[in-house]
């Protein structure tokens, strides 16, 4: 009889446990949970990027003009790909990606976002995944 038991796996050799203190059950924890079973080391410094997007260019250029005066690394574009088309600001923070501080950011810009007339629309960043199996293989061909 075959057996029907689903074990998970990771790439790693051991299995990670969660900790719902570091990574809770919410879309935020669900994405930084991912990163660090990726093998993402979320100790290092990261740029992450949230999007804020507003329907009126004006609004858009008042609030990147509001985050430029409070040190922040923005680009403003047009985003034709939806209809009606939309603003985007992109807030580039370089931070650790710890869940609180997360949480705080997105209600800055939500709290930013509602002032001008526009919408906060979340986060994401580019992954860090260092693979010690390929870096040995490098070595062995030096």
């Amino acid at each position: 009889m075959p057996n029907n038991i689903n074990t998970a796996t990771t790439t790693r050799d051991h299995m990670m446990t969660r900790d719902y203190e570091q990574f809770p059950d919410d879309d935020n924890g669900n994405v930084l949970w991912q990163m660090a079973e990726d093998g993402d080391d979320l100790t290092d410094l990261h740029e992450i990027e949230f999007s804020i997007a507003f329907q009126d260019q004006k609004n858009a250029e008042q609030c990147a003009l509001y985050l430029l005066y409070q040190e922040q690394k923005v680009s403003l574009f047009q985003d034709d790909s939806v209809e009606p088309n939309e603003w985007v600001i992109t807030v580039f923070v370089n931070m650790e990606p710890e869940y609180s501080d997360i949480v705080d950011l997105e209600q800055w810009f939500t709290s930013i976002a509602e002032k001008f007339q526009g919408e906060y629309d979340g986060w994401g960043c580019m992954a860090y995944v260092f693979d010690e199996d390929e870096d040995e293989e490098d070595d062995l061909l030096q």
